[in-house]
């Protein structure tokens, strides 16, 4: 339902309507003010991304509109269904079974089918199964059937089930030479197998276009002499950038445009996380942290769909390494990437020498060689450089809104703000904004001292003004 007036929106559904396709709110709000003899020919409800529409809080909605039209087909009912073959059904998918999903199974389902699981496993067995979207139905003899009150929302622990043949990994890294590593590790990737498609997952969309122009446009001399009269691009596939503030055509036109490479790099947001059935995707890159378990699991089902390979990589800093024991609690395991192994693959002054002593990654010579070209490359471009600092202060805000438990994992005032201003091939933390955010600081302060309050103490980290 848009935006139109609800009379016609009730004219509508007076005459007659095919298909109805409404956001929860909206349609428990057309319930409660309209006749119930509008809905008495309803032969389906479909509740699709079930998961999505309870993380996002319509738990209780959807008790109420399942309510308003009668959860379930009751015993009572049982003889009109003889005599009307046409009686209601209600379908419910979602890319991911858990708790949440089924409580809302047990409340809205009777007698189900179950479609793309196991049904030899027992319902607190059932998990997420990654590659198809399926219809999340549990009978009524396996569980007791809740009281439709209940919160649906009600957190669980959900133990997420991942295709075996999907490689899950993380590559452990300092602040400061994060953005150096993942284009080592895509030059890696693509030298080693030129036709292949990568998702690479950002947090912000100021993030996105920051690194979408120096994934596709960054140049550099191969070995460690920058030689301008020989320089080439550091990536020589084609890249895509996909996020929600693009408009629709532009995002239409990304997604079309990296589903028919062969050999290509998506920069996303968690747009492309649900929802996207893009074929032959190799790799899931998640350059900054899902945060939720279930946004981890959304994420790297873009690859190893229907049976295919893939490849899940996820960056951490040293100071994040506890969220790996959150993923184990959903039991998702990972195992360290060996990128000292694809470091040495790489040229030092020129050369690939047979032995070499091991040398620290923030110090070896080919990552400080491609941090020194991305500075050079932010420094020279204007434009560059402003998306550089759009997406440091961006970054910095999605980075404090880690929510529940994850906060002692993702805190700010564990960085470091100058690698942090590295890692976008900043030289110096942006100190324009740093002076904004002295500016409301002493304000605050000031404010604090007319309603007779002590200064609190907070941690210096700049804001986007």
């Amino acid at each position: 339902m848009g935006g139109e007036s609800r009379s016609k929106e009730k004219a509508r559904l007076r005459k007659g309507i095919s298909i109805l396709i409404a956001t929860p709110g909206r349609l428990l709000d057309h319930l409660q003010h309209t006749s119930s003899f509008v809905y008495s020919n309803l032969r389906w409800i479909v509740f699709d991304e079930a998961d999505s529409i309870l993380e996002l809080g319509f738990g209780k909605a959807v008790e109420d509109i399942l309510g308003l039209l009668g959860s379930r087909n009751d015993a009572s009912d049982e003889n009109k269904s003889k005599t009307d073959p046409m009686q209601r059904q209600n379908l419910l998918l979602s890319a991911t079974l858990n708790e949440k999903v089924n409580r809302l199974a047990n409340i809205s389902l009777k007698n189900p089918v179950m479609i793309g699981l196991d049904e030899q496993k027992k319902p607190s067995e059932r998990s997420s199964a990654l590659g198809k979207k399926h219809t999340s139905l549990l009978s009524d003899d396996e569980e007791e059937i809740p009281d439709k009150h209940n919160n649906i929302a009600e957190p669980a622990v959900d133990d997420f089930k991942l295709p075996a043949q999907l490689v899950q990994r993380y590559v452990k890294v300092s602040c400061g030479s994060r953005l150096a590593v993942l284009l080592t590790i895509l030059k890696s990737q693509f030298e080693r197998q030129v036709s292949q498609k990568v998702v690479v997952f950002m947090s912000t969309c100021d993030a996105v276009d920051f690194h979408h122009t120096v994934l596709s446009q960054l140049e550099w001399s191969r070995g460690l002499a920058l030689d301008t009269d020989k320089k080439q691009k550091f990536l020589g596939c084609k890249v895509f950038r996909l996020h929600g503030n693009m408009d629709q055509e532009d995002r239409k036109k990304s997604y079309l445009g990296f589903s028919s490479e062969k050999s290509a790099i998506l920069v996303c947001t968690d747009v492309a996380a649900r929802g996207l059935d893009i074929p032959k995707v190799r790799c899931i890159i998640q350059y900054d942290s899902p945060g939720e378990a279930s946004e981890y699991v959304h994420r790297v089902g873009r690859t190893a769909r229907i049976g295919e390979k893939g490849e899940a990589l996820l960056f951490l800093q040293p100071v994040e390494l506890d969220y790996l024991k959150d993923l184990e609690l959903h039991g998702v395991s990972l195992t360290e990437y060996p990128f000292q192994k694809v470091l040495d693959g790489f040229p030092v002054n020129g050369e690939k020498p047979l032995k070499r002593k091991p040398i620290s990654l923030d110090m070896h010579p080919w990552i400080l060689s491609v941090q020194r070209t991305l500075e050079n490359y932010v420094a020279s471009e204007a434009t560059t450089n402003k998306r550089a600092r759009d997406a440091f202060c961006s970054w910095l805000r999605a980075y404090t809104a880690h929510r529940g438990e994850l906060k002692k994992i993702f805190m700010v005032k564990k960085l470091h703000l100058g690698h942090v201003a590295r890692s976008f091939g900043l030289k110096e933390q942006p100190s324009l904004v740093g002076r904004s955010h002295q500016v409301q600081l002493k304000k605050r302060k000031k404010e604090q001292k007319r309603e007779g309050q002590g200064p609190t103490k907070q941690r210096k980290f700049p804001t986007k003004k």
